[in-house]
């Protein structure tokens, strides 16, 4: 979140792009109804009725937050790690004010709602040969099938005296990387987009010209690999190129260090995630169990009595057959998880055993009732005897 001096920067490498190619793009979206800027939703839905291509749309997310948000000098450096993206978004929209954080994911955000394929890039700065200790955020879009720099946060004006200064800066709108890398160095080496990336080492020394002994880096399908990873997969990635571009100084150290702890939590939440789902399969498995084990017994209770009151053979036999659905039903779920925990296959082992004991009493009594439905009436009588089961449901 560094934004001092940056003005100073100009190079012809980094010249200032000539703002008015962008003159009447810029006009429509700085237009904007004051009361359609409560929401991104809002803002998107002028810019994608006002402009066609991913280009013009871009810009003008560009140029309506790089004029409408001031830098908010007083917070600096006051982080909320607990802050949301979406507390980002709403506090900048109310306020118009904040830090690089919340200019990246408002861009970011509107891209996404203009159909545009962005991301946020985290990383640190080089001004007046000092190395930034704070990160700083800005961001990449992939404009018409290439993924382009864009800086809302240094293209919307400088500090000078401890205050903000107003003063659109188009170097920062679709920034030249090999420029950009001068200032702004990504965590992860794939958002620098160059095909030789730039170490840490180099970055610190001002060392940025790389020769073809430096291998050959596709960033393109490195960027494609990584965006179609989950949360912890990026993570994996970006703290390997991290690591193997060099970690040369403790704003580097920081985010590595983070991103080991964010693997960790996710890792750990997501085996309490599995844990939690085999268990409340396993209480599930074993809910059906019970009511299987009521519906054996209430099949026995009533054979028991003599089939007494009287239902049809359709019937008596839908009470074997609730019971058997149930039971086996349990029985393959309970087998199915096994295995997926040594402590919940602690819990099933001996659930397994007395779900076996209630299947072997399903299948004498459905042995019985198919013995008992092929006699005749005056046969069936002779079947009754008295039947006792100690089934009990699991508690």
């Amino acid at each position: 979140m560094f934004l001092i001096l940056f003005l100073s920067i100009t190079s012809a490498a980094f010249a200032q792009k000539n703002a008015n190619a962008y003159a009447a793009v810029d006009k429509v979206a700085l237009a904007l109804p004051a009361d359609k800027t409560n929401s991104t939703t809002a803002i998107a839905a002028y810019i994608n009725s006002n402009f066609q291509t991913q280009a013009d749309k871009v810009r003008a997310i560009f140029i309506w937050v790089a004029a409408n948000v001031s830098y908010d000098v007083d917070n600096m450096f006051a982080f909320n790690e607990k802050e949301t993206t979406r507390d980002k978004i709403d506090k900048v929209l109310r306020t118009r004010k904040g830090v690089c954080e919340h200019y990246a994911a408002l861009f970011n955000e509107l891209c996404e709602k203009c159909e545009i394929p962005s991301s946020v890039v985290v990383g640190y700065t080089r001004q007046q040969d000092q190395i930034g200790f704070t990160r700083h955020g800005w961001c990449a879009a992939r404009i018409d099938g290439k993924w382009r720099l864009f800086d809302p946060t240094w293209g919307s004006g400088v500090i000078l005296n401890d205050k903000f200064s107003a003063n659109i800066n188009n170097q920062y709108f679709l920034a030249d990387p090999n420029a950009l890398v001068k200032t702004h160095m990504p965590f992860d080496p794939a958002w620098q987009m160059l095909e030789r990336p730039v170490t840490n080492k180099e970055f610190a020394d001002g060392k940025l010209i790389q020769g073809k002994a430096v291998p050959y880096f596709s960033y393109a399908d490195t960027i494609e690999a990584y965006l179609k990873l989950n949360d912890e997969g990026r993570m994996v990635a970006e703290a390997r190129r991290l690591e193997q571009n060099g970690i040369s100084n403790q704003v580097v150290q920081d985010r590595l260090s983070n991103l080991r702890g964010n693997i960790e939590i996710l890792r750990h939440n997501a085996t309490v995630d599995r844990q939690n789902k085999l268990v409340d399969a396993y209480n599930s498995a074993v809910s059906d169990f019970n009511e299987g084990v009521n519906d054996l017994n209430d099949f026995i209770n009533y054979r028991n009595r003599q089939f007494t009151p009287s239902r049809s053979d359709a019937a008596i036999r839908a009470m074997l057959d609730k019971a058997d659905a149930r039971i086996n039903g349990a029985d393959t779920r309970l087998k199915q998880i096994k295995g997926g925990d040594p402590k919940i296959d602690e819990m099933i082992r001996p659930v397994l055993k007395t779900v076996g004991d209630a299947m072997s009493a399903l299948a004498e009594q459905k042995a019985w009732l198919n013995e008992y439905m092929g006699k005749s009436k005056l046969g069936r009588k002779t079947m009754f005897r008295k039947y006792t089961w100690m089934g009990m449901p699991l508690n």
